[in-house]
């Protein structure tokens, strides 16, 4: 039994490399869209993306105690960037803290609701 051989690159026709950024519409549709379809933890995750422009793999690893002190989210926050290893500060709008939504208090309760805890966890 053959298989056809096929010569042709995987990404023959695709679009690859570096993206253009986000047009301000398009980021208003996102949050429109989020917004209505209540996915709170999509909004706060989007909305801190946008503020703090750091990479996906480190904006997936902040946690909840990264960005808040005592119940409050923090003006600024500092990270590690695991590309670089080195701390990168950045500004949490107040946009973000203070969202029509009241993301602050729903967060809080989703994380609670599915029993997340705001700490690392433990090593396997």
């Amino acid at each position: 039994m053959t298989f056809p051989i096929s010569n042709a690159p995987w990404n023959k026709g695709k679009l690859v490399g570096q993206k253009l950024p986000l047009k301000l519409e398009q980021i208003w549709a996102i949050r429109i869209r989020l917004e209505i379809a209540k996915n709170i933890r999509e909004l706060a995750m989007f909305n801190m993306a946008i503020d703090c422009k750091l990479r996906s793999c480190d904006l997936v690893k902040l946690l909840v105690r990264d960005i808040s002190r005592n119940g409050e989210v923090l003006d600024r926050a500092q990270v590690i960037q695991q590309k670089t290893s080195q701390p990168v500060q950045f500004e949490i709008t107040k946009k973000t803290c203070n969202h029509p939504l009241n993301l602050n208090v729903r967060f809080a309760r989703w994380i609670q609701s599915v029993n997340a805890t705001p700490y690392r966890r433990a090593m396997r």
